[in-house]
């Protein structure tokens, strides 16, 4: 059949935060925080000092802060939502 045991293997240490309401919001940053926290049993944290485990988060570009940034700032104005990249 398709299925082999050998190729089994442990997948521990996968989460995911959404908001549904596509609302951003700290307490969504502050959710995959404290779930990314509590993912260190997973063994793969990094044990150098200089390094990490490639653990982390994934959040929109914070375009409003970007904008007040520039503008205050550099005194430059910033692109529409999704016209530039950092």
């Amino acid at each position: 059949g398709l299925y082999d045991p050998a190729m089994d293997r442990d997948a521990c240490g996968v989460g995911f935060v959404g908001e549904l309401s596509k609302k951003e919001t700290h307490a969504t940053v502050q959710d995959a925080l404290e779930m990314l926290a509590r993912m260190a049993h997973r063994g793969a944290c990094g044990c150098e000092v200089n390094t990490g485990d490639g653990a982390g988060i994934l959040v929109s570009m914070p375009h409003k802060f970007f904008q007040s940034v520039a503008e205050l700032d550099l005194g430059v104005g910033l692109p529409l939502r999704g016209e530039y990249a950092v």
